[in-house]
């Protein structure tokens, strides 16, 4: 697939439009994900990740062929993700009650796989305080905890998109895990 992708990054620099079109198709599902586990909002998400897109857009140019073209766009929208959450208001909480419901927040609107009620009521509540809590870590920590954990990346792509060394990147990963265990002892 990364052939694939080469080949229409070759297009676009030759001023073929839908070429991009088609690397927007194949990663935009994946850029959305990572912004919204490092943002929380999905409008946010959306956002952000356009900005990506526009972002890698006009610097195609300065794309090196020789390495993953996911990386790098995985790294801009990374990036975007970061400076939005240090401008950001730390008031502003995704697990906010949605106006209009009893109690019900934008997790319990997710899908299950036919589990009992009761037990989507605890695996949704469960969820959605994990995930408030991973979006309570300090930006440099939830970042590599989103990467590694809920994107499933290397440790090697994680330093590689957020321009880490890979000491660095394990040192990230252990204190955000301990400071995210502290934070679920109680689970």
């Amino acid at each position: 697939m990364e052939n694939i992708i080469k080949y229409h990054i070759k297009n676009v620099k030759k001023g073929d439009h839908a070429a991009f079109e088609e690397i927007v198709s194949f990663y935009q599902n994946k850029v959305y994900h990572i912004v919204y586990r490092m943002v929380g909002d999905s409008h946010e998400a959306q956002d952000i990740a356009q900005e990506a897109f526009i972002r890698a857009y006009t610097n195609i140019h300065s794309f090196d062929e020789n390495r993953k073209f996911s990386t790098w766009l995985y790294r801009i929208a990374t990036n975007l993700s970061i400076d939005r959450l240090r401008k950001k208001k730390p008031d502003f909480h995704l697990d906010a009650e949605v106006k209009g419901t009893e109690g019900l927040d934008m997790y319990s609107q997710l899908a299950a796989d036919q589990a009992l009620p009761e037990e989507e009521v605890e695996s949704m509540e469960l969820q959605s305080y994990i995930h408030k809590e991973i979006l309570s870590l300090p930006p440099k920590y939830r970042g590599v905890i989103v990467l590694r954990f809920l994107d499933d990346l290397s440790l090697a792509e994680i330093g590689e998109i957020l321009d880490l060394p890979l000491g660095t990147v394990k040192t990230r990963i252990h204190r955000g895990r301990e400071l995210l265990r502290k934070k679920l002892r109680h689970v």
